[in-house]
């Protein structure tokens, strides 16, 4: 949802996938919230319309630095994107699911 990740991810995920689009599907703190117990129905309807309608063939869960939805270190940042790919893997076996982290310089990092 923050805003001083859109572009640096959006930037780094065209430079690396030779893809001209990108969709984006947002919640303040997202890992976090994918980790959590909570109900992600709305996330994974947002995901599918991508998929179906949009073509989508990829899915990437980002974490960045000085996240205010999701304010924890780095490691855990790490460990629930991480989480977050595993859970989602569940609903899309066959697509491809990538985790990233924005850093404090606001550099994208393959995690």
């Amino acid at each position: 949802m923050d805003g001083r990740v859109q572009l640096p991810v959006l930037n780094w995920i065209r430079e690396n996938y030779s893809v001209d689009f990108v969709d984006v599907i947002t919640a303040a703190g997202m890992d976090g919230l994918l980790v959590s117990k909570k109900n992600i129905d709305h996330i994974v309807s947002s995901i599918n319309t991508s998929i179906s309608v949009n073509g989508s063939t990829r899915i990437f869960v980002v974490g960045h630095h000085d996240c205010r939805g999701n304010p924890v270190d780095e490691k855990t940042h790490h460990e629930h994107i991480m989480l977050s790919v595993k859970r989602l893997k569940g609903h899309w076996p066959k697509i491809e699911i990538i985790g990233l982290w924005v850093n404090s310089r606001w550099l994208v990092e393959l995690i």
